[in-house]
């Protein structure tokens, strides 16, 4: 049972560390202070949502869809370009960033949720993969490997929302955001082109 918990573990975490637009808006969020505690707890439930989807056997539904994720594709680039010109944009204006509260907890929660959801690989790498590795597990098993993965997911979204959150007052400097929404915007819109590319 520990064997696939650590498995879980370690395969969940393989695949949610990759730079990613859900990745760059929760350090976003954690570097400005900005709803952390929502931003990780979102980010964390879905992907935990997912997993028991996934085990559960939903994953063989999307996969037997496959326009639904042609959708999600187009759907989710069109909402990463927005989102990365919008970075591009911010960052013409540094003196405004700094951290402070900057947006409202709608505004946050609809962004998390989108930048979760809109995003196809978020199906075929924690529905499918990790459904399909964890069912190898056993009937037992596979819960525990789905245990160990979601797990993963509450570690890494914590260190880097809250690791940001506590490196923030060295990085209030407004070249430093001008940087950083450079970064995430160039991110964003070159994940677009790969989603809608692929």
């Amino acid at each position: 049972m520990l064997t696939s918990a650590f498995t879980g573990f370690a395969t969940g975490l393989s695949l949610i560390v990759a730079i990613g637009a859900q990745n760059a808006y929760v350090l976003r969020q954690g570097l400005a202070r900005d709803h952390v505690a929502v931003v990780v707890a979102i980010c964390a439930l879905s992907d935990a949502v997912l997993i028991a989807a996934g085990v559960g056997g939903v994953g063989a539904l999307v996969a037997s869809h496959p326009t639904v994720l042609t959708l999600l594709k187009f759907a989710g680039a069109a909402y990463l370009l927005w989102f990365g010109v919008r970075s591009l944009l911010a960052a013409r204006h540094p003196s405004g960033l700094g951290p402070v509260v900057l947006s409202g907890a709608r505004s946050v929660v609809a962004t998390t949720l989108a930048l979760t959801f809109l995003n196809p690989h978020v199906y075929l790498d924690t529905v499918l993969m990790l459904g399909n590795i964890a069912n190898q597990q056993g009937s037992q098993g596979r819960w525990w490997f789905a245990s160990g993965a979601a797990l993963a997911s509450v570690v890494w979204f914590c260190s880097i929302g809250y690791g940001a959150a506590a490196s923030a007052r060295w990085l209030v400097r407004p070249r430093t955001w001008q940087v950083l929404d450079v970064l995430i915007g160039i991110t964003m819109i070159v994940i677009a082109v790969v989603l809608v590319t692929s």
